[in-house]
């Protein structure tokens, strides 16, 4: 069973745009798992971002990116 905080993480990471660089302004599963796995090799950012990207790449890994589309916002 997934709890609320598990669901609000889902939909925040659904939603989240990358803040800087490169893919600015894009949603997170817009971003190239090549870029993703750069990261993974040369760190993560720090705070939610890094947390963000590290979750994203593992999605991304697993072929799952389909299972965020219902919780994007318009």
């Amino acid at each position: 069973m997934v709890s609320s905080e598990q669901k609000e993480t889902l939909i925040k990471l659904a939603n989240y745009r990358m803040p800087y660089g490169k893919y600015a302004d894009r949603l997170l599963v817009e971003i190239p798992e090549s870029y993703l796995i750069w990261f993974s090799h040369n760190g993560f950012p720090e705070g939610e971002l890094g947390l963000y990207l590290e979750m994203m790449l593992e999605i991304k890994i697993n072929g799952l990116e389909y299972l965020l589309r219902p919780l994007r916002r318009r």
